[in-house]
């Protein structure tokens, strides 16, 4: 019989395996002590940090929403001073009525930038909770119509009514190219936001001057009322159109005023801006409506209001779907 040639492992390599297995390990135990660093995770943990459990209205909230201790906000953040960044803050109109709104309710409301007319898809998909977005409530949006086609492209959404605006229209300071009105639009160039009330209402005053035997309106659409300005700044456009209050600040603040001036008067199509909640979510719509009615009656409304100043758009009701 021959002897028995048996390899053992050096000693060595044992020792280097077992340091490697203890690396593993102790990296387990790293990642495990962090937790999930990812951004949606980290979120969370800071919604957590701010949850009021003894806030006035957070047992109005769903379960869900009060388990997770926030709501994702979708948001145009380019509409000054509705919503706006500076200095990488999320500031304006909006995202202050929901500061008020989240000491009631006891949750955080995280705004998130979109362009304007990705935001009803972005509800229909569940990207986001709930959108405010100085969005005019409007029956077509309540009942999921698209605007262009009249065709039916989702449920809908319903509206908690929280300021009524207007659209108004400006030109260069000084350099009017005969715009003073809609009526006086016929043949001239105008820029909007795309997907807004402006550009909805640019299209009919459009067919209109073509049903009387003038030129159209020469209709330009941008993703953000801040392009459009930039297109009238440059006299690429004889005048632009916007809600009231962006149109407002825009000529108080471009060139220190010397910029852009209103014309045609009173704002036209008066009509409420909406925070937009998806059907079906009867529940979380109603507590969002009581934070509204809340901060009316403790008069943190009217500071935003009054801040931004814009008092003239206060609502006298909280209504649930006021458009037409």
């Amino acid at each position: 019989m021959t002897a028995s040639t048996t390899r053992r492992p050096a000693a060595g390599r044992h020792r280097k395996a077992v340091a490697a297995a203890a690396a593993v390990v102790a990296s387990l135990m790293v990642l495990s002590a962090c937790g999930d660093q990812t951004d949606a995770a980290i979120a969370r943990r800071e919604a957590q940090k701010s949850r009021n459990v003894h806030a006035p209205l957070f047992k109005l909230l769903p379960k869900d929403v009060q388990d997770k201790g926030f709501l994702q906000v979708g948001s145009d953040i380019t509409y000054k001073p509705v919503e706006f960044r500076s200095n990488g803050l999320v500031k304006g109109i909006d995202p202050d009525l929901a500061a008020a709104m989240s000491k009631e309710l006891g949750i955080k409301l995280n705004f998130n930038n979109a362009t304007f007319d990705t935001l009803m898809g972005g509800l229909k998909s569940k990207r986001y909770d709930i959108a405010m977005s100085a969005m005019t409530d409007t029956k077509e949006r309540q009942e999921g119509i698209d605007s262009n086609t009249g065709k039916k492209i989702g449920q809908g959404v319903d509206f908690i009514d929280y300021l009524n605006v207007g659209v108004s229209l400006y030109t260069q300071k000084g350099k009017t190219n005969g715009v003073d009105g809609w009526e006086t639009l016929c043949g001239k160039k105008i820029a909007v936001q795309r997907g807004t009330v402006s550009h909805d209402l640019a299209k009919d005053k459009s067919k209109a001057c073509q049903k009387n035997g003038e030129e159209p309106i020469s209709i330009e659409a941008f993703d953000n009322d801040s392009e459009a300005q930039t297109r009238l700044r440059t006299a690429g456009v004889d005048a632009v159109s916007s809600d009231y209050p962006v149109a407002a600040y825009a000529v108080k603040v471009s060139g220190h005023g010397k910029d852009f001036q209103m014309v045609g008067g009173a704002p036209l199509k008066a009509a409420p801006y909406g925070i937009a909640v998806p059907k079906g979510q009867e529940k979380l719509r109603d507590a969002l409506k009581a934070a509204v009615e809340l901060a009316i009656k403790n008069r943190s409304y009217a500071k935003v209001l009054d801040k931004w100043d814009v008092k003239d758009a206060a609502v006298k009701e909280v209504k649930l779907n006021g458009g037409s």
